[in-house]
């Protein structure tokens, strides 16, 4: 017998065996890569309605960020209210002053013949104010309460005698007719807030007019507009007609009947930009937030959300939810305030009780 390779005695040695099943053969896959060889295939996370909710939420947040951002970065501002020495001290509440000048800043000569504005050298130059409202916020859970000052008020303007109170705008701007409104009512003034005529009417027209229910044709024998009786839709030039209007048939009271319709007015704007029929819809959203800076003016310390408090507390106007009212005047032409009744109303609003009745005129 021949040896074997590998052992002295020549025999082969036989394999030592295995324990356990055969080991397997991995079969090549089409690629001629084994199956151990490829990296695990990763699952594909799909987005769920949580997620999707999630995002879109995120997307609406960040673009009221925004139109926040730029609100409050782009309304323009004045230095209104000063410090002075004899200022009234802080009591209860929140007062707004909220003006309505004659400025025709901005507007052109066809604006200007749209609008009706009249001539402002016929006016007695200058920039004056057409409306005068003291809006008090209180710090309870009495009424908020809505002040119209006539402009034809007699009162002290520091500095300058008695005048009417629209020319204290005209003689020293927003600083002077604050502390003139502080002064005449014992008031101090927290907040300021002015729009033009070019801006009123831009921004009803924004929002596609407003709706307001006449009882009684309103013809403005010095302007020339006329406003039909019935419920309608006033744009931008016949609604400012029709808070400026006192020389009608349907304004007997002149002046008193006049800041009467622009509180009402302004109930109704402020209602109307406050539902979701605006806020929602894109068509009324983007005027209006286009139009809001070039339109209004604010105090140089005021910040946007003091805005949106203000015009959250004034949309109960329309609702009974505000009290509504006219300082307290001895004779119709609105010239001098009753002295007695026009302290009973500015007392209540310093401490936050509520008005009495002898006190509110409309």
């Amino acid at each position: 017998m021949m040896p074997v390779p590998g052992r002295a005695d020549g025999y082969r040695q036989a394999p030592p065996r295995r324990s356990g099943p055969p080991p397997t053969r991995a079969m090549p896959s089409r690629g001629g890569v084994p199956p151990a060889a490829r990296p695990p295939r990763s699952r594909r996370r799909r987005f769920g309605p949580g997620k999707i909710l999630l995002t879109l939420l995120s997307v609406v947040l960040l673009f009221f960020a925004g139109v926040w951002i730029y609100l409050e970065f782009s309304i323009h501002r004045v230095a209104a209210i000063e410090d002075y020495n004899g200022r009234p001290a802080a009591a209860s509440g929140t007062n707004w002053l909220i003006v309505g000048s004659d400025s025709r800043e901005g507007l052109s000569a066809e604006d200007e013949q749209r609008l009706v504005t009249g001539d402002v050298a016929a006016a007695g130059g200058g920039q004056r104010t057409d409306t005068i409202m003291l809006a008090h916020l209180p710090d309870n859970d009495t009424k908020p309460t809505l002040v119209s000052l006539p402009r034809d008020s007699e009162v002290a303007i520091p500095g300058h005698g008695t005048s009417k109170i629209n020319a204290a705008f005209s003689l020293g701007g927003a600083p002077l007719l604050v502390k003139t409104v502080e002064q005449a009512t014992g008031l101090r003034i927290d907040h300021y807030a002015e729009i033009g005529f070019g801006g009123f009417a831009t921004i009803v027209d924004a929002i596609g007019g407003v709706d307001m229910c006449v009882d009684k044709e309103m013809h403005d024998t010095m302007t020339g507009i006329t406003i039909p009786a019935g419920c309608q839709e006033l744009d931008g030039a016949h609604a400012l007609g029709f808070v400026r209007m006192r020389h009608s048939d349907a304004t007997p009271r002149s002046d008193l009947d006049r800041v009467e319709n622009q509180r009402k007015f302004i109930g109704a704007l402020v209602s109307q930009i406050a539902s979701p029929g605006t806020l929602l819809n894109p068509f009324d959203f983007f005027p209006l937030l286009g139009a809001a800076p070039d339109a209004l003016t604010m105090d140089s310390g005021d910040h946007l959300h003091n805005l949106v408090g203000l015009a959250w507390a004034m949309r109960g106007i329309s609702s009974d939810g505000v009290l509504s009212t006219t300082v307290p005047v001895t004779t119709a032409s609105a010239e001098h305030w009753d002295k007695s009744k026009s302290r009973q109303l500015f007392d209540a609003l310093r401490n936050d009780t509520a008005v009495p009745d002898s006190a509110i005129m409309n």
